[in-house]
């Protein structure tokens, strides 16, 4: 994917941003949620350095210490190692309202939505009887199986 670049009001004449390009392509690619809670996956989007990441939300705890609203949010980074960072944001931050910067380059992150039911289901479909997933017995296949 080829980020073109473009200058955002605030920038430096000589700093050039990508990152709503970027969201752009990443909104049509990855079904976001409006609203982030603990325990939700979020994307991290980063101009600088470039990368996209995953993180597990951790708390969301409001900054007593300021009058505006902003919000010590724990992240878990899904990487090797994990790492934990609190990062301090206003709710538009990190709901993906907002492309935001840290250090003078550019950020975005917003949830993901995941499916919580198996694959194939109707919404108001059970799993089958007795609440367990169906298995070939019923006419469906299991979705893993073992390879020797």
């Amino acid at each position: 994917m080829s980020w073109p670049i473009r200058a955002l009001p605030g920038a430096s004449a000589g700093k050039q941003w990508i990152m709503e390009q970027l969201v752009a392509e990443l909104k049509k690619m990855l079904p976001f949620k409006e609203t982030t809670e603990p325990g939700d996956i979020v994307l991290i989007a980063a101009k600088q350095p470039q990368m996209l990441l995953y993180a597990v939300v951790g708390d969301i705890v409001r900054d007593e210490t300021r009058k505006a609203e902003w919000w010590h949010v724990t992240l878990n980074l899904l990487s090797l190692p994990i790492q934990t960072v609190v990062w301090t944001l206003r709710t538009p931050q990190f709901t993906g309202q907002e492309i935001f910067t840290m250090g003078g380059e550019g950020r975005f992150v917003q949830a993901i939505r995941l499916e919580s039911r198996p694959t194939g289901l109707a919404p108001d479909q059970p799993p089958g009887p007795g609440g367990k997933e169906q298995t070939k017995d019923s006419g469906r296949r299991p979705g893993l199986r073992i390879v020797k």
